[in-house]
């Protein structure tokens, strides 16, 4: 996106908890006033740009993140995507390196910030920055294994994610775009990742969700983990260090909803302080905050559609 292109935020329609930002450059602007093409900087319509279709197992997007200290996000490959964030979320994301940043390890950082005069008992929007990235001009994809290996930051009113939003998102909004949650994680909870899918009629608080807590008092921040889903016909997973949590197919969303997991979607990284989900930051949580990423990996597969639990931390059968 251009410095030009302001960006703008569309609330969803459900108030619940769980609705993470529906960011939408002046391009799905468009939608919401109803038009259908926008020519903008070089765009035509939708900035997708759909991934070939490649055997199954092939990698067909990676970012390991290598490069000196404070370089910025391979623009080839993510989008930084600044402004408000929603669901009555403190931060505001900045454009540029302070926020996001190649840490010179082989890592990605993104840091949340608290600015200068923020009082932590009673916190206000804008008294935080952070930073959010995304794939939606250099690479959407139906179906396939999407996986990061992830080093959380922690603390009450701390909520990264990393998530998938349809490629159709100007054109028809949210939720019926469809939403696929990978990994988020509450720094309040700090043992515990949630998965979750949001479409039409089953958004919010009404979105299927399902969440894995670690053993003995874990902390997910205390080390990498691999945060993945499994993206077939009819049939999503997902799993924590490979062992699969979690899976939903088109039963649990209800009959007369719209199962939309079936069009190409595109990848967000962002940490978002305060908000519905995770509640806000109060005295007890320190800052910056930082969401280490070590890579970002997306692998095709056939397109089937079966439902291994794999012995992991689900033991039955959900599907």
């Amino acid at each position: 996106m251009s410095k030009s292109l302001r960006t703008f935020t569309l609330r969803g329609p459900c108030p619940g908890r769980r609705s993470p930002s529906m960011v939408i450059s002046a391009l799905g602007f468009a939608a919401v006033l109803g038009l259908t093409t926008l020519t903008v900087a070089g765009f035509t319509g939708v900035p997708v740009a759909l991934a070939d279709e490649a055997p199954p197992g092939a990698v067909i997007f990676e970012d390991d993140f290598s490069g000196p200290a404070g370089s910025p996000v391979d623009s080839s490959k993510w989008m930084q995507d600044p402004g408000l964030g929603e669901n009555n979320e403190l931060q505001e994301y900045i454009a540029g390196t302070d926020n996001v940043a190649l840490d010179g390890d082989g890592h990605l950082a993104i840091t949340a910030k608290m600015n200068d005069g923020t009082d932590l008992s009673d916190p206000q929007v804008g008294d935080f920055t952070s930073g959010r990235i995304n794939t939606s001009q250099s690479f959407n994809q139906t179906y396939g294994h999407f996986e990061a290996r992830i080093k959380v930051p922690t603390g009450q009113g701390i909520w990264p994610a990393f998530w998938m939003l349809g490629s159709d998102f100007p054109e028809v909004g949210w939720p019926q775009t469809g939403e696929i949650d990978t990994m988020e994680h509450l720094g309040g909870e700090p043992g515990t990742v949630h998965g979750t899918i949001h479409g039409p009629g089953y958004s919010g608080d009404d979105g299927p969700s399902s969440s894995f807590t670690l053993p003995d008092g874990q902390s997910l921040s205390d080390e990498f983990h691999t945060y993945a889903v499994d993206w077939s016909p009819n049939l999503i997973t997902w799993t924590l260090d490979g062992q699969t949590y979690a899976a939903r197919t088109p039963m649990d969303i209800g009959t007369d909803n719209q199962w939309v997991f079936d069009h190409p979607f595109f990848m967000i990284l962002n940490v978002a302080v305060g908000g519905n989900f995770p509640g806000n930051p109060d005295p007890s949580t320190s800052f910056p905050q930082t969401m280490l990423v070590d890579y970002v990996r997306v692998t095709s597969n056939d397109g089937g559609t079966d439902c291994p639990m794999n012995g992991g931390f689900g033991s039955a059968s959900v599907c």
